[in-house]
């Protein structure tokens, strides 16, 4: 199997790791040390090598921080995971509840003067600026990693081989993409560091990051229309002449040096660049987003093709595990075992490449764990009565898919039906909704909430993120939440995920993956550009929680469409047992 079950942190392992750490920085003459959730190429995943603060704390959500000081540690989490930080870390960490509280808030009451350790690969140059800026008397230094240096065990840094994307499901040559890119710099060079930009400008992937198809390396994009590499040449001896005479290789370690010796004004990110890369270049760079990642986040017609056959291959895997999953008796199955049944139908896909993340299977109060982790020490039986929530994805070669379905185990509760319903409102609302050219998601995000908020509920994530093209699972820099400022354009994929969750009894998500596009013009219409919403999944949502009394009409009209869609689009695609659950599935309410 992909995805494994073994407990990886523990709160016990926080607190002599945590009293090492503080012994190394007094060596070091240090009041703190800054341990984040990142690597050098700030991902949202990272390789074990760079789990830092999962093997400090035990915390081993995909965003969060530790602040350790000489008398306070504390531990940054968001919303999603409120509760998996108090179950994951040990009492001699603070739990900070993050953005709402800053790092640099926390630090400012904590150590008004001191010095403060961080690791220059690990801290982007906006990170570090608003620390500097709102904590002018703590002196930030950059050193050595403290965490590496305690960590005996630590493993290797990643080293998959690196393969070609071919350009029928990439739908540009690499030498176009490099050239498109190129002529819209406002410098001479672009320093690149996110792995899945330089995979999808070299039309490349790899393995260095679990369940996303990306490799290790930086990239140096110059103004003539040619790359440097940043790559051990180990790792690219399967690629043949695939990266032609417009990409040169250099070894990792020549970075920092090249940066150096660049002549004219480079282009960085500075939500994403290194520090220690920022400050080797000789000149003031030139702050701007990576330059590759609105172009990749607008899919062109290959990359669409490619995710919608994707997302049918994944939606009949999606109905034969769900056929069996109502076969079974209630009680008689654990959340373990319905990751294996769902993986083992994904496999016989013969097409999958690795599930897209690890699978989400919450039955009960574990389902309101927003990204709970199954492990052997968590797994319990899926009871009569509850509800299980499933959020799962597969990585195809020609498209990512990621998929969330609530599914009523037994006889569902009132309060329950009450409450998905209220979420698939909102799922609806944003599947149906037509808006202005500009918008953005913090535009889109209140109509997938509004039905909970009518009942003074709401949920405390982002209604969707962006999603790669056989890439990563969560890509920038669209998304539908508050924080979304990007406008949406044609071509983008993202998710639309609302939720409720009630802590230590259930959880409800319903998930599906869009695609903005131009909406057809309507009579009369004044507004010079309106976008819509594609759907790119087709699987039944469990009408069995649904309380058609709170559905509008429109409403009850899309659900049935769907449904109806849902029948024609994969009835064909599965056999005569799942398509007769199928057409159950799939009847009108």
């Amino acid at each position: 199997m992909f995805q494994t079950f073994e407990e990886s942190a523990s709160p016990e392992q926080g607190p002599p790791r945590l009293a090492a750490l503080r012994d190394v920085m007094k060596t070091q003459a240090l009041d703190g040390f800054l341990v984040p959730r990142a690597d050098a190429h700030q991902g949202e995943y990272v390789s074990e090598r760079d789990a830092r603060l999962a093997w400090l704390t035990g915390f081993t959500g995909s965003a969060g921080w530790c602040v350790v000081l000489a008398d306070r540690a504390a531990v940054f989490a968001d919303g999603r995971y409120t509760v998996q930080v108090r179950a994951q870390v040990a009492e001699v960490f603070e739990k900070v509840d993050w953005p709402e509280t800053s790092l640099a808030d926390w630090i400012g009451g904590a150590l008004p003067h001191g010095r403060i350790g961080f690791d220059p690969w690990l801290l982007t140059v906006d990170q570090l600026r608003a620390l500097r800026d709102k904590c002018p008397d703590v002196t930030f230094v950059p050193c050595e990693n403290l965490v590496d240096a305690i960590w005996e065990d630590q493993p290797e840094a990643p080293a998959a081989p690196v393969f070609a994307q071919p350009v029928e499901l990439a739908g540009e040559a690499h030498d176009d993409k490099i050239a498109r890119l190129a002529s819209g710099l406002g410098a001479e060079a672009a320093l690149i560091t996110l792995p899945d930009s330089i995979a999808w400008l070299l039309n490349i992937r790899g393995a260095d990051i679990p369940r996303n198809p990306v490799p290790h390396g930086f990239a140096v994009l110059h103004g003539a229309a040619t790359v440097t590499l940043y790559m051990a040449d180990a790792k690219l001896a399967d690629l043949g002449d695939h990266l032609g005479p417009r990409v040169r290789i250099r070894p990792p370690e020549a970075l920092v040096d090249d940066l150096s010796a660049l002549d004219g004004p480079v282009q960085i990110d500075p939500t994403t660049c290194p520090v220690i890369l920022a400050e080797a270049l000789s000149g003031t760079p030139v702050e701007a987003p990576d330059p590759g990642l609105l172009p990749k986040a607008v899919k062109n017609a290959a990359e669409l093709d490619g995710t919608r056959a994707a997302h049918l291959r994944d939606a009949a895997a999606m109905v034969r595990f769900l056929a069996w999953l109502d076969g079974q008796a209630p009680g008689s199955l654990t959340e373990i075992d319905v990751v294996k049944r769902l993986e083992a139908e994904r496999r016989g896909t013969n097409a999958l490449r690795d599930i897209s993340f690890e699978t989400i299977s919450g039955s009960g109060p574990n389902g309101a764990i927003v990204h709970y982790r199954v492990t052997e020490k968590t797994n319990r039986r899926v009871g009569d009565g509850e509800l299980l929530l499933v959020d799962s994805g597969g990585q195809y070669v020609d498209g990512t898919t990621d998929i969330t379905r609530t599914i009523a185990i037994g006889q569902p509760g009132a309060e329950e039906r009450t409450a998905f319903t209220r979420v698939l409102q909102g799922m609806i609302a944003v599947s149906r909704l037509r808006f202005p050219r500009g918008l953005a998601g913090r535009d889109v995000d209140p109509f997938a909430r509004a039905a909970l908020w009518q009942a003074g509920l709401d949920y405390g994530h982002g209604t969707g993120h962006g999603v790669g093209a056989y890439l990563s699972v969560h890509e920038g820099p669209a998304r539908i939440a508050r924080t979304g400022t990007v406008p949406l354009e044609a071509g983008m994929i993202l998710s639309n995920e609302p939720g409720f969750y009630r802590e230590g009894a259930f959880g409800i998500r319903i998930e599906n993956l869009i695609a903005v596009r131009e909406a057809p013009a309507l009579p009369g219409q004044t507004v010079k550009a309106l976008l819509e919403f594609e759907t790119l999944t087709w699987v039944p949502i469990d009408t069995r929680l649904v309380d058609a009394d709170l559905l509008t009409a429109p409403e009850r009209d899309w659900l049935n469409a769907y449904h109806a869609e849902v029948l024609a689009r994969v009835g064909p695609q599965v056999d005569d047992v799942a398509g007769a659950w199928l057409a159950l599935a799939c009847k009108p309410v």
